[in-house]
């Protein structure tokens, strides 16, 4: 297990004129998987080459246990980076790919082909040794590259969106595969998505970067209850936003008034604020006095274990989401009590 800290980590390219990542810290406890969150462009696989030594920083620190590497060679820093096309070598067989790593390091070839075995049967692919690459799907070929990395015992696993170019069956496989490995080994990782939900499956903590810059570094549950701003909100699939002015714990907009009671709400912004509640939050055909408003359904997707409903409030439009267990059927056109819980009612600032 490493311990690692990024200090105020910059990264300008040649040319460029804005930092590609910028002023970028954050620590990761031994042992935690760790994700890097944010759209294309963002700077996430940049910050994950140059903590696998691939790409250096302008500025700034990288510490492993205490030890800057910054100026260590990529093959001595014990970080090993599964890349999203694989990179296996096409003209070696499966076992030879996976042992690869430790023939370079001279260990005894009686050594290496039982350490292959035990790798192979860990990624649940004991009998594909003597295959080639070519003769496997993606989601084996992704199997066999993290073999190829965890048999080095690395202090640091880097994937870089390992599920992407997966089916989503096999996603789902890849993603237990990730969280039951990571779990027995304790190996410290971190690893690089766009998707939202697939940071939120698989890790410890998310790292939210935009423009090259370190939005948010918390739980899951954080990320997905309070958003540290409206763009985060939105990037973790938040589409209902009321503009309103916040006194206290009174929240004041065009389409009511409501209290909001969520846990830390004294920390959030106060005055000109934006009113954001996740749709499967809100509760419809509930009259429950405060935070309960009138709307009108305009719209419903039947998904199968839930619906999806459009409604207007006033002139505002909100998203519900009504499980399939509840009983009574909402139709379009509908006039429906829309309740708010107070407890998951949260602010952000204003754009």
């Amino acid at each position: 297990m490493t311990h690692i800290i990024l200090d105020k980590i910059q990264k300008v390219y040649p040319g460029a004129t804005d930092p590609a990542v910028d002023d970028f810290s954050l620590e990761i406890p031994s042992g935690q998987l760790i994700a890097f969150l944010g759209p294309s462009g963002c700077g996430k696989t940049t910050t994950l080459k140059m903590l696998a030594g691939l790409i250096q920083p302008t500025s700034g620190k990288i510490i492993f246990d205490g030890e800057n590497i910054v100026s260590v060679p990529t093959e001595k820093r014990g970080a090993v980076m599964v890349f999203q096309n694989h990179l296996l070598f096409p003209y070696m067989s499966v076992g030879d790919n996976v042992g690869f790593g430790l023939k370079m390091r001279g260990v005894d070839k009686k050594i290496i082909n039982a350490k292959v075995q035990e790798m192979l049967e860990f990624v649940k692919l004991p009998d594909i040794a003597k295959r080639r690459p070519a003769q496997l799907s993606g989601g084996q070929q992704q199997r066999v590259a993290l073999a190829r990395a965890l048999i080095t015992e690395p202090r640091l696993l880097l994937l870089d969106e390992p599920l992407s170019n997966l089916d989503a069956h096999l996603r789902d496989e890849m993603r237990d595969l990730i969280v039951t490995i990571q779990r027995n080994l304790q190996v410290t990782t971190v690893f690089v998505t766009h998707d939202q939900e697939e940071a939120v499956l698989l890790a410890d903590k998310i790292a939210l970067i935009f423009d090259g810059l370190l939005q948010s570094y918390t739980s899951p549950e954080e990320f997905y209850r309070f958003p540290i701003s409206e763009r985060a909100a939105r990037f973790f699939g938040g589409v209902n936003f009321i503009p309103a002015q916040r006194k206290n714990s009174t929240i004041h907009t065009d389409i009511g008034e409501f209290s909001i009671t969520a846990e830390g709400y004294e920390d959030a912004p106060s005055s000109e604020v934006t009113l954001t509640i996740r749709p499967e939050q809100i509760h419809l055909c509930e009259d429950k006095g405060v935070n309960t408003v009138k709307g009108q359904v305009i719209d419903r997707i039947y998904v199968g274990t839930y619906t999806r409903y459009k409604i207007m409030i006033g002139d505002h439009q909100v998203e519900a989401i009504r499980s399939a267990d509840l009983s009574g059927v909402i139709n379009i056109g509908d006039e429906i009590d829309v309740h708010l819980p107070s407890d998951r009612i949260w602010v952000v600032a204003r754009q």
